[in-house]
């Protein structure tokens, strides 16, 4: 298995945890959103060594920015 393919089975893996089986479309979708940002905030904090000003800038410069990228793409294969 290749590294984008093992990068496709963990990020199903991680929003099956964070959905948990909630329903999305529903008041759930909330939540849904609160466990998304506390796992975002975790993931960005660890990997940054824990400095809150690195997680910052990684979230503005590249998080953001790649997740803008991913959502338009899936939009242009539909």
């Amino acid at each position: 298995m290749t590294e984008p393919q093992k990068d496709t089975q963990r990020s199903l893996a991680a929003a099956k945890a964070i959905f948990d089986g909630r329903d999305p479309r529903g008041a759930q979708g909330n939540s849904i959103l609160v466990t998304l940002e506390q796992t975002v905030a975790l993931v960005l904090l660890a990997s940054m060594g824990n400095d809150p000003q690195k997680a910052v800038a990684m979230l503005n410069e590249g998080l953001v920015q790649g997740v803008e990228e991913r959502i338009a793409l899936a939009v242009s294969r539909r």
